[in-house]
C-alpha cells in the first residue's frame, strides 16, 4: 500500500513543482530537505510528534476542540506500523519527486503544444502524454521504494525496536537482532542471503521491465 501512495505522491508533487511560477524552486528544496536528513534525526523527532501530549495530539485535539483524547500512536497495535509508514513517506518522497521532475523535464514542450491545438484538456494531455512519457520512470521509482521498504530498519530501531507485540517487527529488525542481540551468526547470515537474493530477484525483473518498455519507444 505504501509503494503505490507514495509513487502517486511523489508525481503529484512534481508535478506542482515544475509548474513555471515564482518560487517552485524554494518548494523543491523544501521538499527536499527530509530526504537528506538523517534517518535517526527524523526518527527521533516524529518519536516525539507522536507521543501523547505531542504535536499531533495537541492538533487534533485543538481542531476537535477537547474531543480527541489523544492516543500513544507507537505503542498502539493498530497504529505503530501506519505512523511508521506516514514518517518514511514523508522522508523518502522528495528523492521520488526529484526523479519524477527530471523525467517530466525531458518532455518535449511542443508535445503540450500539439495536444492544445487539438483542443486536448489538461486531464487528457496528463492521460495521453505525461504518463506514457513517464513509463520507464515510474516503472524504476516503484520498484526501488519496493526494495527501499523491504530495508525498512533504522525508523523500526529507533522509534519502537519491534513493539508493541511485534507490530512493527522487519525482517532486517529480526537480521539485526539475531546477530548482535542472540549472537546468532549463522542463522542471521542465512537470512541475509536470502535477503539479498529477493533484493537481486526484485533488480533482475527492474531491468527487464525497463529494457521492455525502451524497446516499445
Amino acid at each position: 500500500m505504501v509503494v503505490p501512495l507514495q509513487t502517486a505522491l511523489a508525481l503529484a508533487l512534481a508535478i506542482l513543482v515544475n509548474i513555471k511560477v515564482k518560487g517552485n524552486k524554494f518548494f523543491r528544496a523544501i521538499y527536499f530537505i527530509p530526504t537528506v536528513t538523517t534517518m535517526v534525526v527524523v526518527s527521533v523527532i516524529w518519536s516525539f510528534l507522536y507521543h501523547p501530549d505531542g504535536l499531533i495530539n495537541g492538533f487534533l485535539t485543538s481542531i476537535t476542540f477537547g474531543a480527541w483524547d489523544g492516543i500513544d500512536f507507537l505503542n498502539n497495535t493498530t497504529t505503530a506500523f501506519p505512523s511508521i509508514m506516514l514518517m518514511s513517506m514523508w522522508q523518502g518522497v522528495g528523492f521520488q519527486m526529484l526523479i519524477f521532475l527530471a523525467a517530466l523535464q525531458e518532455i518535449p514542450d511542443s508535445f503540450y503544444e500539439a495536444a492544445d491545438i487539438d483542443g486536448a484538456n489538461t486531464w487528457q494531455q496528463f492521460l495521453y502524454i505525461t504518463l506514457p512519457q513517464l513509463k520507464n520512470t515510474t516503472t524504476f521509482v516503484i520498484i526501488s521504494t519496493t526494495i527501499l521498504a523491504f530495508r525498512l530498519f533504522t525508523q523500526v530501531y529507533v522509534m519502537t525496536n519491534g513493539g508493541p507485540q511485534n507490530s512493527t517487527y522487519t525482517a532486517m529488525l529480526h537480521i539485526y537482532n539475531m546477530a548482535f542481540k542472540r549472537l546468532n551468526i549463522g542463522y542471521s547470515s542465512a537470512l541475509t542471503v536470502i535477503f539479498f537474493l529477493i533484493i537481486l530477484v526484485i533488480s533482475i525483473i527492474q531491468r527487464i521491465a525497463l529494457n521492455d518498455t525502451e524497446e516499445e519507444v
